[in-house]
């Protein structure tokens, strides 16, 4: 579809690709490298980010539904694909014909499923170690699903767990001590995959023992606590200005009249809104015309907000609304919550554009 509206996310393929492999290369004692690429991959959208993320070194992808890894095997036949979220029993039959390997989160979802037949199926155990989210949480349950699981010879190719704050070592340190604990009665070398570290903990901890898996997720798309890593942006959201206005002292701007020219000021509408992702929340953060920094104001509305600029922006000037990974978790900590947040925000009617070329990164 034609861009009309000049607004647009910019994709940087190879920057995705140069970031795994970099990853890949750094973290190279694993055996499995899942890319996750669930909610259109973070935002990212289309095929080719996920192939580009292949191309880079994973050699397994995670999804959250059904729904997602159906959309994948459409394009991409052979590799493996983890779906994350729970599978309804009634459509398991799905799962053996495209090859999805599905998540056992709990004993009674697994009992549910035993009258099924399970042949051909392969499935991962997931260890609930405190999120108290998803997961097997006893060893009592996990030895009666362990004992299942051998007497009808099904298909256990992965157990995993999810380490929930990464940042605190203490957390983490308890977290690998339940899933030892868990796990403690079952030989983990006779299960194919154990993947435990996920982006954070890949980078802030040694590889975690009995383990030869690995989730790549928000890192593939350049963001890391590590700065060492020197990973690239890849996600960034474009606009344009569609009208300049000049205010006078004391007139206001927007619904509600929330912004009130306290000089003669000159305000830039752009062509984007909460529509398209930017809530109104980001009232007050900055966005980029031309390389400096301009504050929007007033309430955003559904396909329109207002910058206040100076005389050095024109009509139809190119808008930064999320200028690189820097930008965005700026953005982030104005919104009081995390990048994946902002990005994932931005909705499907703002056309995705993808470029191969490689960018010099800040």
């Amino acid at each position: 579809m034609e861009n009309y509206r000049g607004t647009y996310v910019k994709v940087n393929l190879s920057n995705i690709r140069e970031n795994v492999e970099k990853l890949v290369k750094k973290y190279n004692d694993y055996d499995y490298y899942f890319g996750v690429v669930k909610a259109d991959s973070y935002s990212h959208y289309d095929i080719k980010v996920i192939k580009s993320i292949i191309a880079g070194g994973c050699n397994y992808l995670a999804v959250s539904s059904l729904e997602e890894a159906l959309t994948i095997r459409e394009e991409i036949k052979d590799i493996p694909i983890l779906c994350l979220g729970v599978i309804h029993p009634n459509y398991l039959s799905i799962c053996r014909r495209e090859k999805i390997t599905i998540t056992i989160p709990s004993l009674e979802y697994f009992e549910t499923i035993l009258p099924t037949n399970l042949e051909g199926i392969s499935m991962h155990l997931k260890i609930d170690t405190g999120m108290n989210r998803l997961g097997i949480k006893t060893r009592e349950e996990m030895n009666h699903i362990w004992q299942k699981i051998k007497e009808r010879g099904l298909h256990l190719e992965g157990i995993y767990t999810h380490i929930y704050k990464a940042s605190d070592g203490k957390t983490t340190k308890k977290q690998l001590e339940v899933f030892q604990s868990l796990t403690k009665e079952i030989d983990l070398s006779k299960i194919p995959i154990v993947h435990i570290a996920q982006s954070e903990t890949l980078t802030r901890y040694p590889h975690i023992p009995h383990t030869n898996g690995c989730r790549l997720g928000l890192i593939m798309y350049g963001f890391s606590e590590n700065s060492f890593l020197q990973l690239k942006s890849t996600f960034s959201l474009h606009s344009r200005v569609i009208a300049l206005k000049d205010l006078k002292k004391g007139e206001t701007v927007g619904y509600d009249a929330t912004y009130k020219a306290k000089e003669e000021e000159k305000i830039a509408v752009v062509s984007i809104g909460y529509a398209d992702g930017v809530i109104r929340a980001n009232k007050g953060r900055m966005v980029y015309i031309n390389g400096i920094p301009y504050p929007i104001v007033g309430n955003i509305c559904m396909d329109m907000m207002m910058v206040k600029v100076d005389r050095k922006v024109n009509l139809y000037d190119t808008v930064d609304v999320l200028k690189d990974n820097y930008h965005i978790r700026q953005v982030a900590d104005h919104l009081k919550t995390i990048p994946y947040e902002v990005i994932c925000t931005v909705g499907k009617r703002v056309p995705r554009i993808y470029i191969e070329e490689t960018e010099k990164q800040k």
